[in-house]
C-alpha cells in the first residue's frame, strides 16, 4: 500500500500524531496517511480529535464577539499571505488549496475570500446567495479537474456538524471511493 507524509504546521487543529519530531525546539505534528483511508485519532474519552477540535471552536466562536463575526481564522492567514497553502484555483470572490489534514487522496477546501459574517453556511444572508452558488460553482470546476472519476461537497455546520474554522468553507474530497453514511 502507497503511504504518503504530509507534514502539519503548527496551527492545524485537526490531526493525527503517528510521531514527532523536534524541529528548532519545537514539536512539529506529522501524520501518516494511506491512499486509500484517511486516519482518525480517537482519545481515550471516545470522541476523535476532529470532534474535540469542532466543541473548542464553537465555544471560542461563541466567546469571541456579539456581532457573530467570530475570531480571526486560519484562513485569514492564508488569504493575508503570511501563511502559504499549495493553490487550486483562486478568483477575486474565492480560493481552493490542498487540506494540511487530507481526509482522502484529494482534499481540496474552498472558501469565499471575503467572509463578511460568513461564519457558518446555517449564517447566510439572502444578499450571500450569489456568493454561495459561485463557491459550488468553483467547487463543481475543481471537482472536474481533480477528481475526474467522482467527488464529494461537506460542508461542516456549527459543533454538532463538527466544524472547526469559523469561516464557511467547502470540502471537496476525492481520489478513492467514497462510503455511505458519511458520518
Amino acid at each position: 500500500m502507497l503511504r504518503k507524509i504530509h507534514r502539519l504546521t503548527s496551527f492545524s487543529i485537526l490531526f493525527t500524531t503517528q510521531q514527532s519530531l523536534k524541529v528548532a525546539g519545537f514539536q512539529s505534528p506529522f501524520v501518516e496517511y494511506s491512499k486509500f483511508r484517511g486516519l482518525r485519532s480517537v482519545s481515550d474519552s471516545g470522541m476523535s480529535d476532529e470532534v474535540k477540535a469542532a466543541k473548542k471552536a464553537a465555544e471560542e466562536y461563541q466567546l469571541s464577539s456579539a456581532d457573530g463575526a467570530g475570531p480571526a481564522t486560519v484562513f485569514d492567514k492564508l488569504l493575508s499571505n503570511e501563511w502559504e497553502c499549495k493553490k487550486v484555483y483562486e478568483d477575486d470572490q474565492a480560493l481552493a488549496f490542498a487540506d494540511i489534514n487530507p481526509q482522502a487522496p484529494v482534499h481540496i477546501l474552498i472558501i469565499p475570500k471575503n467572509r463578511d459574517g460568513l461564519t457558518q453556511l446555517s449564517k447566510a444572508r439572502e444578499d450571500q446567495k450569489a456568493l454561495l452558488g459561485h463557491l459550488m460553482y468553483v467547487a463543481a470546476e475543481v471537482g472536474k479537474k481533480e477528481c475526474p472519476n467522482g467527488f464529494r461537497i461537506v460542508i461542516n455546520d456549527g459543533e454538532q456538524g463538527a466544524q472547526s474554522v469559523y469561516h464557511l468553507h467547502l470540502h471537496l474530497l476525492g481520489g478513492r471511493q467514497m462510503e455511505w453514511p458519511p458520518g
